[in-house]
């Protein structure tokens, strides 16, 4: 049931993680279990110690951890501040296995087991434990004070960028391109069949309040299609016209359909037998560790502290709050329009692992677990970042 694309949403990535567990339903593998090591008897380099925190190649660590410095910017908050780390003369063991496995103590951590993982060796968290040691306030468990408050993600404003109107074309590119599938709607395809010939009245009334209904289990595919999915077979089927995942007609087409509910509160289905199995293995997926940082959605997406969390710069939404009901969107950094799909794919790659097709099943289960957090709550198609 699932229609592939002709080309890689992101070709230019070459590096290969399938040694590693995926969200793929008949992969079965998991991440190895908690390991400790020797310390090997090599001289710690603090110096060394800090480049190797720093490096990109690497973590860096500061997309997690705060630590002095004008030259860490942008520094992070999903890990604890380690500014002053060294007035608490940990011992150079535990800081050692903290940073080989963090599993060994805490088996529930957002920490990569960097060890295991191949990330880093032995000699290095011996040099990276030497510049921790560094870490001391004057006077003691006092942070140097900060000369750029955005440095530190503890003061940086969590007032998200303001794109204004999302539904303004002047605005937003988007829109515009939903124009583009006016033309597909009443266009017919290679078996002689438009949209229009079966759905009257145009988008704006044939299509009123559908999408609030997606994703949602549709009983002739035996799954969960969100209505880029459901496009993928339906339009081939009726009109002989290929809307393959992620292509432009399929995302502009996804557009016109979705803003014909905007203003509308999203009411997806979780109660019924089939939607509620669905929404159980998309919430399963979303505590699942994966990759080769052995990460999960829920490393980034749930906090106890009522806001987001910072990895680097990047604010990290809540996911009760809500992150699917202006998907797809102009997305300002690549210039394009991405769905929610291709959103759970990029996140893929910095965890280490193959990102599967836009319309595998396992992400429909999760973007109707996603989903649930925004019922009741109006649509507003395309959203602009």
């Amino acid at each position: 049931m699932q229609i592939r694309y002709k080309e890689e949403p992101f070709s230019g990535v070459t590096a290969n993680f399938e040694q590693w567990p995926t969200y793929t339903y008949s992969d079965t593998r998991i991440f190895p279990g908690p390991s400790r090591v020797p310390i090997p008897g090599v001289q710690g380099d603090p110096r060394q110690g800090r480049n190797l925190f720093i490096a990109r190649t690497k973590g860096p660590c500061t997309g997690c951890h705060l630590i002095p410095g004008d030259d860490i910017w942008p520094a992070g908050s999903v890990g604890p501040d380690l500014s002053v780390i060294g007035d608490r003369r940990l011992p150079d063991r535990y800081l050692f296995e903290l940073i080989w496995d963090a599993r060994v103590f805490f088996p529930n951590t957002s920490m990569p087991p960097w060890g295991p993982a191949g990330i880093m060796s032995p000699e290095e968290i011996v040099h990276i434990v030497a510049f921790l040691r560094t870490l001391k306030g004057n006077p003691p468990f006092v942070p140097p004070p900060e000369r750029d408050l955005t440095r530190n993600p503890h003061t940086r404003p969590t007032i998200p960028p303001y794109y204004g109107d999302n539904l303004d074309p002047a605005t937003n590119p988007a829109v515009l391109f939903a124009e583009n599938a006016l033309a597909t709607w009443s266009t017919r395809g290679p078996a002689g069949k438009a949209c229009a010939d079966c759905h009257a009245g145009g988008p704006e009334k044939a299509m009123k309040g559908v999408a609030t209904k997606y994703p949602k289990y549709l009983p002739a595919y035996g799954r969960v299609m969100s209505v880029g999915d459901f496009l993928t077979v339906h339009a081939p089927a009726m009109t002989g016209r290929e809307m393959l995942a992620e292509s432009a007609d399929n995302l502009n087409m996804t557009i016109l359909i979705r803003m014909q509910s905007n203003g509308m509160p999203v009411n997806v289905d979780v109660t019924s037998p089939e939607a509620a199995a669905a929404y159980e293995r998309g919430r399963a997926l979303y505590f699942k560790r994966v990759g080769q940082r052995n990460h999960a959605c829920a490393d980034c997406h749930e906090t106890d502290r009522g806001a987001g969390r910072y990895a680097g710069a990047r604010l990290l939404n809540v996911a009760r709050d809500g992150l699917t009901r202006q998907f797809p969107l102009w997305f300002m950094a690549y210039r394009g329009i991405w769905d929610i799909r291709k959103r759970f794919q990029v996140c893929m790659l910095p965890l280490g692992m193959n990102y599967l097709p836009a319309d595998a099943p396992e992400y429909a289960d999760l973007e109707l677990y996603l989903t649930a957090f925004d019922n009741g709550k109006p649509m507003s198609v395309p959203g602009i970042r």
